[in-house]
């Protein structure tokens, strides 16, 4: 979870309904369980924690260099560390969420990650998806691109990892959201801000109950969405 929607979210962030969603489509990728996570760009920690919550992994590392300070916390009895860095070599879960499109060499920070990682490490990277979709969003989060499910796959492949499965997510919000973001360009220049909110109880509730719908047939969707997911594994 970034660091900056942690701010705007403050203690809802485990409820949000994107969140909720996008955790739905992430247990979804998992063929297997993991046993060690590895959090990259990992913010408040959002993903690993809820991995240690429902899975049988055992403990997680996450990495971010905006963390002031490193330090250790638990999650029930499991271990759940907090780094300015750490290498892939420990874990047999690499998860990167909404993570390489905020640095210039995407292809450069996998395959960072992947030449530390063992054969067999899982690799789960999702990113903001399609380029026309670039909004003021994107500018407050500081995104250097968007992709589409290709571009993705092709920066997977190029780092030395091999990609098992790919697809879009949030399909069922992105007509609402492709019609605000042109909405949007028609009117004079956006200032910078991010598109996520806190809701109504009964709002956040019903998006939430769409999205984890959606996750259980999301790893057939080819077509569209806000998000692209890649799978892979290193070899």
């Amino acid at each position: 979870m970034d660091l900056k929607e942690c701010e705007i979210l403050g203690d809802r962030q485990d409820e949000h309904w994107y969140y909720a969603g996008k955790l739905g489509a992430l247990m979804r990728c998992l063929d297997q369980p993991p046993e060690r996570i590895l959090d990259v760009g990992a913010g408040s920690g959002f993903f690993a924690r809820k991995l240690l919550e429902r899975t049988a992994a055992r403990t997680a590392v996450c990495v971010d260099t905006g963390y002031d300070v490193e330090r250790d916390e638990h999650v029930g009895s499991k271990p759940i560390r907090f780094r300015r860095s750490a290498a892939a070599d420990e874990s047999d879960l690499v998860l990167m969420m909404d993570v390489i499109e905020h640095v210039d060499d995407d292809v450069g920070l996998l395959a960072q990650y992947a030449a530390s990682a063992r054969p067999g490490t899982r690799f789960v990277v999702s990113v903001p998806a399609f380029p026309w979709l670039w909004s003021a969003h994107d500018e407050f989060l500081e995104h250097r691109r968007r992709y589409t499910r290709r571009t993705l796959i092709d920066a997977v492949s190029a780092a030395g990892l091999r990609p098992v499965a790919s697809f879009y997510f949030f399909a069922a919000i992105f007509p609402a959201v492709v019609a605000r973001r042109f909405w949007q360009r028609r009117r004079a220049a956006a200032q910078a801000a991010s598109d996520l909110r806190r809701h109504h109880d009964l709002t956040n509730r019903l998006l939430t109950n769409i999205c984890l719908a959606e996750s259980a047939v999301a790893r057939r969707n080819r077509f569209g969405g806000l998000t692209a997911f890649a799978v892979s594994v290193k070899d």
